[in-house]
């Protein structure tokens, strides 16, 4: 049996090939992600990845739930090192978010693809709403007279904004910022209001 073919029908092989497809996505970005590539990686012939993603965006949300699983752990960190002040833990929240986006631009880029998204495959809904459950529910300790699902809503989109205008480097140009901090300070002023002390 070559080793092509043992490699193959390694019960190992879903993992790697995921693995494979979340190197190449860091080394060269979400462009490089085919199936060929990411077989290449994984010492496989292109044609064996069919065998655990029929499809080349089931492959793709596999490795993007990578990414929301990071981020969902990043997150858990940060709460869990946070102040109980909702405020400050929203702040945390959001920097944790806007250094996963900049430290991890191909990942992200995958993660928040529309058609990753809708695709429906393992459940990662299941994996991104639960995240962003937690921001609603730090903003509506924040400001309790909001809708914290609207208000939530606008803010992440907002970070969002913030995070692939900064990678850009549009807002370092239009500003003259060197640090995002300050723009995610105004951010959350924007749409939680001024804190105690701010």
């Amino acid at each position: 049996m070559s080793e092509s073919s043992t490699n193959e029908s390694d019960p190992g092989l879903r993992s790697r090939l995921v693995d494979a497809g979340v190197a190449l996505l860091a080394a060269e970005g979400a462009q490089a992600l085919g199936l060929r590539e990411i077989a290449r990686r994984a010492g496989v012939s292109h044609g064996a990845p069919r065998r655990y993603f029929p499809t080349h965006l089931e492959l793709l949300s596999a490795i993007a739930r990578r990414g929301f699983e990071e981020l969902g752990d990043r997150v858990r960190d940060t709460l869990d090192s946070a102040a109980d002040d909702p405020r400050e833990r929203t702040e945390a929240l959001a920097r944790t978010y806007l250094r996963f986006a900049l430290e991890n631009p191909g990942m992200y880029e995958l993660m928040f693809r529309h058609d990753v998204l809708e695709s429906g495959h393992l459940g990662l809904r299941d994996t991104s709403l639960p995240l962003f459950g937690v921001l609603v529910e730090l903003v509506g300790r924040v400001r309790p007279e909001a809708d914290a699902r609207q208000v939530g809503g606008a803010l992440w989109a907002n970070l969002h904004g913030l995070a692939q205008l900064w990678r850009w480097g549009s807002l370092q140009l239009a500003t003259g910022d060197a640090d995002f901090e300050p723009l995610l300070r105004a951010c959350l002023t924007a749409h939680l209001g001024r804190g105690s002390g701010r």
